[in-house]
């Protein structure tokens, strides 16, 4: 019985990391779904862009009041860490505060974590204010409407309890500290849990361990839960903020991509020897998709961008087409790329890892015409993301196979192109009156 609760936790260590790591390879899979793209070029810049943006926030700051409280819910998810890591030798080996020789060195770290938890408890009661009492704009779009709201709210309330766990784990253990209780070391500093402490001033040493080894199993066993629950909320970008922002674009922000199908078409009627009426070779690959109609037209790194987005809103607020009432929503643009991709991949995992059509696309079924033709491709939403996600990557091939595919451009481009194939230029004017301007 001395090791049960050794083996027990154990377990749940097992079992807690088994389960995420079953997700990661889900969530890697769906990813893989997305058309290869080399974004192995530039290597240095893409580090430095990393540890600039992921690591050092540097995109969070421009809202200043946001991106403070959020430097201090991360700063606490990362250095609190220590702290855990405590947590699960001590479950394993069934020791109690094990780094506790290293002495100041100790005090110092557990006195900051006690900080660090009173800050990150204030900065998330501010954004449950910010989102459920202000109501900021942003914050209430109709794609923010259930599942979105909540999941947003459920984070908040799950760091809350961690850290009042935690600090109520410390006080307990402050207190069993002074009474000389045995297992109990003295070590560590706690600047705030002492003064919780004070609550348990005449409980006796069997209920202060009861205190103590209860928060202390529901802290571990809460940070298990959301270490899983990440897979099915936007709080994924904790962990994929770091290859996006590593994969993110670099070309400049007003410079689209050319599609090699084609480039080679142009690049073969430019060829003086080529046949243009010479058939395609018995084992020619079929001609390539236009554009992208569903998630798997889309690249790799499209993909990693739906499942990285922090559903902040800063793209939308920053949209000139959402702000003038338009349908268009970058958020929602990256929302419903994650969810159909979410519901390819169950598809998948229905019929043994081969997708069978379900008679629906992201085109139409979720994303709608109007809201792709609003887009005036201005980039704010691009500039806005805190993590580099590119929501006007989607948009634009998403035209494209309408253009290209459907012939279903509306009548005002149509119009343009038609111009220009004929004139060689946008305006319905003839080649030869095109410089009659000069003359007025």
């Amino acid at each position: 019985m001395e090791y049960l609760p050794n083996i027990l936790f154990t377990l749940a260590l097992i079992f807690g990391i088994g389960f995420f790591i079953k997700n990661v390879k889900k969530l890697t899979r769906n990813i893989n779904l997305g058309k290869d793209v080399d974004v192995s070029d530039h290597k240095p810049q893409r580090w430095k862009n990393m540890l600039r943006i992921a690591l050092g926030q540097t995109k969070m700051v421009v809202r200043p009041i946001a991106g403070l409280l959020h430097i201090i819910v991360y700063a606490g998810f990362l250095i609190i860490n220590i702290e855990v890591l405590e947590i699960i030798l001590d479950g394993i080996l069934g020791t109690h505060r094990i780094f506790a020789p290293m002495g100041a060195v100790y005090d110092f770290l557990i006195g900051s974590f006690e900080i660090l938890a009173v800050l990150v408890i204030v900065s998330v009661v501010i954004f449950w204010i910010r989102r459920n009492t202000i109501k900021l704009q942003r914050f209430i779009k109709p794609e923010m409407e259930g599942w979105p709201k909540k999941d947003g709210n459920m984070i908040l309330y799950i760091e809350t309890v961690l850290m009042c766990l935690f600090l109520t784990m410390n006080a307990a253990d402050f207190q069993l500290q002074q009474l000389d209780a045995p297992h109990y070391v003295k070590a560590g500093a706690f600047p705030v849990s002492q003064y919780i402490a004070g609550l348990f001033q005449d409980f006796s040493i069997s209920n202060l361990i009861l205190i103590e080894r209860s928060a202390w199993w529901i802290h571990i066993l809460g940070i298990l839960a959301f270490l899983n629950y990440l897979y099915y909320s936007k709080h994924l970008h904790i962990i994929l903020a770091f290859p996006n922002t590593f994969y993110g674009k670099l070309k400049p922000q007003g410079q689209f991509n050319n599609l090699e199908a084609v480039t080679n078409e142009v690049k073969l009627m430019m060829d003086p020897s080529a046949d243009p009426y010479a058939a395609p070779a018995d084992d020619a690959p079929e001609p390539e998709k236009f554009g992208a109609s569903d998630v798997m037209d889309l690249s790799w790194v499209q993909l990693m961008n739906a499942y990285t987005c922090t559903e902040c809103g800063r793209c939308t607020s920053e949209c000139p087409a959402n702000q003038t009432g338009k349908k268009l929503s970058p958020r929602k643009i990256m929302m419903d790329t994650r969810d159909r991709l979410e519901e390819v991949g169950k598809i998948m995992d229905a019929n043994k890892g081969e997708f069978v059509s379900d008679g629906k696309q992201l085109l139409d079924d979720y994303i709608t015409k109007e809201e792709l033709w609003a887009c005036t491709t201005c980039n704010a939403c691009v500039e806005a993301c805190p993590v580099s996600i590119d929501p006007l990557s989607i948009i634009v091939e998403m035209r494209r196979y309408l253009v290209m595919e459907q012939s279903a451009a509306p009548t005002e481009l149509n119009n343009m192109m038609s111009n220009i194939e004929n004139n060689g230029a946008p305006w319905p004017y003839n080649q030869m009156d095109r410089l009659n301007w000069v003359n007025e």
